[in-house]
């Protein structure tokens, strides 16, 4: 039989499997996943942050809600729940890090120890806790293979915008995932219009909107050393009806990397937007 997944550890079991499920379709997936695939199925969510209607509809004894930032409560939830994976999917608000942030004293003991407090540190941190009570972090795409970027125009036809331009896109994405400052940019005929941020996708994408003007290219990368315990590109509905919004009509998503949540339905739409969505391996 084969495995679930391409990206679960060789010696997996059908093991409980902690999702802790952060906003958005993302985890809502992952659940589903998880499900059909016959593994029991635990639920850790955030208080203002998970959606309550999926939850809510999982039996009493297999969800826990605590707030962002109760990393103590979590660490002691996935025990009590019998856990023997965890594993993230879903954001939780960015704004979050500085303001409504509930932090108990085992988080406090992290952020203080972290002299760089970025989502990288903080989540590697996390995941370092939870491998430390002997629970095992799973690669985020798992259960996904099918939604992430293929090679070539995913939305079929043929490619509007220059490749030229489209690799050049890349090499700015690349750098700019390799600084730790995003994961996405928005270029125009070899000029940098958009860099993405700690502020997220969408306000990058209405930021290089605003310069109302036609041929621009949304870039989306990886780090070259991406920790895919907890970071996982995704590009999902809004992300697209924000493409559209802002009149950015060619996204070019690294293959094997970037998920495209509910990929058949997503690339149905954007061929309606006409908008073209491109595979790129690495340069």
């Amino acid at each position: 039989m084969n495995p679930p997944s391409q990206f679960l550890p060789k010696d997996f079991k059908a093991e409980p499997i902690g999702l802790i499920a952060g906003k958005g379709r993302y985890p809502i997936l992952m659940a589903e996943r998880i499900l059909a695939a016959g593994l029991p199925l635990r639920v850790i969510s955030f208080h203002g942050e998970t959606d309550t209607d999926w939850v809510a509809q999982l039996p009493q004894d297999s969800h826990i809600q605590i707030k962002v930032g109760q990393l103590g409560k979590m660490l002691k939830s996935l025990q009590k729940l019998g856990c023997q994976y965890a594993i993230m999917a879903g954001q939780i608000t960015p704004r979050r890090l500085f303001h409504g942030l509930h932090p108990d004293l085992k988080a406090l003991k992290i952020l203080n120890s972290l002299k760089k407090k970025n989502a990288e540190t903080i989540f590697g941190a996390i995941a370092a806790e939870i491998e430390a009570v002997n629970i095992t972090m799973l690669d985020a795409r798992s259960f996904l293979d099918d939604q992430l970027a293929t090679e070539g125009l995913m939305t079929s036809g043929n490619l509007k915008a220059d490749m030229e331009y489209v690799e050049h896109g890349i090499q700015i994405a690349k750098g700019a995932a390799d600084l730790d400052i995003g994961q996405g940019v928005v270029v125009r005929k070899g000029t940098v219009l958009a860099v993405e941020a700690y502020e997220g996708t969408d306000p990058m994408l209405q930021r290089a909107g605003s310069f109302k003007t036609d041929g621009l290219i949304f870039v989306k990368t990886v780090k070259r050393q991406q920790d895919y315990r907890f970071d996982v590109p995704v590009f999902g509905e809004r992300t697209l009806e924000m493409m559209d919004a802002a009149g950015i009509r060619t996204a070019a998503l690294e293959c094997e990397h970037v998920l495209l949540l509910d990929k058949a339905s997503l690339l149905l739409k954007a061929k309606k937007l006409k908008i073209e969505i491109l595979g790129y391996s690495k340069l």
